[in-house]
């Protein structure tokens, strides 16, 4: 039974969303506990629907949030004490990764609601498996490795990274660092930016006009900056590293892209329009696809057909090292809002 003591009530609540919270290693959770908050753990194993982000996360003075979403509804409905619970209301959503798309940034304003993220942490690891990514398509090396589970030994011509043109659409800390790991390579790399001048916050949580500093004076990245067709139609690999939801990538500029070319995207999935996709690997215009999001997550869309596609679950941030310095940041972030650190 509840027990609705008031030193029950009283006690401050943490809910936390991401689902491998604390796993691999327990001082982020330890440092919540350390300081006297309930934590309740993601029940699910998944990510939160609407209303059970309401249900799960209701009287909580905090939140670690993974990539569900937070409208402004949904926050309106946090932000209200309850019975139980006159003084609470939510106050911190912290952000254990990146992007913060996924959070209605003007409500949180106006509702008073402090936001952080964690912008260090992931960029190696989401950085080194683009990379893994691309090698692995270019050399076919899942489709070998099939193969010969499959009792066949047939191997396969593939291509090298060597001296290609890539082509990074978003230029933050994360598309950077793609750019700095393929210079050993000798690849020629152009960057499409999304961002407009005016931007104070990119998806990386550093300002744009020093980003645009860090950028020209970066020499020895040598990246250029280019029109977005113009990349399509040059590149020989187009790697997606931004944070919006809103598709850049759909029928006409899947067309545009070089043909026999590559497509990473570890960025969001709605950024490619899979439909699209798929015809155009179905038809042999692109060589190969490697996608770690999808539109819709868990994904089981047509794109399993293929075997010159990779696919995998949403893991970019899933290096053990990352993950751990990442859920730190979180907790230390979500303790830093609350007044206490």
């Amino acid at each position: 039974m509840l027990n609705l003591s008031s030193d029950k009530v009283k006690t401050p609540k943490i809910s936390i969303m991401t689902t491998s919270f604390a796993i691999y290693d327990k001082s982020p959770l330890e440092l919540l506990e350390k300081n006297k908050y309930e934590i309740i753990l993601n029940p699910y194993g998944r990510k939160l629907k609407k209303d059970e982000i309401i249900e799960f996360c209701k009287g909580a003075d905090g939140i670690i949030a993974g990539t569900e979403n937070y409208d402004a509804e949904v926050l309106s409905i946090l932000t209200q004490s309850s019975a139980l619970s006159p003084q609470s209301s939510l106050k911190v959503i912290s952000r254990c990764g990146t992007g913060m798309d996924n959070i209605d940034i003007d409500a949180t304003e106006k509702l008073g609601i402090k936001v952080f993220n964690t912008p260090d942490a992931p960029t190696f690891a989401v950085a080194e498996l683009t990379v893994g990514l691309i090698l692995n398509l270019l050399r076919k090396v899942n489709q070998m490795d099939a193969s010969i589970r499959n009792g066949k030994w047939e191997k396969l011509m593939g291509n090298l990274l060597s001296e290609k043109k890539v082509g990074i659409i978003g230029f933050g800390r994360i598309g950077k660092k793609v750019a700095e790991l393929l210079k050993p390579f000798g690849c020629e790399i152009k960057y499409y930016d999304t961002r407009t001048e005016g931007e104070e916050r990119t998806e990386d949580g550093i300002e744009r006009n020093q980003l645009l500093k860090t950028m020209t004076q970066s020499s020895l990245l040598g990246p250029q900056s280019s029109s977005l067709d113009e990349l399509l139609k040059t590149s020989d690999i187009i790697s997606i590293h931004v944070s919006t939801k809103e598709q850049i990538i759909g029928e006409r500029e899947i067309r545009m892209m070089k043909k026999a070319s590559w497509l990473v995207n570890v960025s969001r999935g709605e950024v490619v329009d899979e439909g699209a996709l798929y015809q155009a690997l179905k038809e042999g215009h692109l060589s190969g696809a490697a996608l770690d999001v999808f539109e819709q997550e868990p994904y089981n869309g047509q794109l399993k057909e293929l075997d010159n596609v990779i696919l995998t679950p949403h893991i970019g941030s899933y290096a053990k090292e990352a993950r751990i310095k990442m859920e730190l940041q979180a907790s230390e972030n979500l303790l830093k809002g609350l007044g206490v650190m």
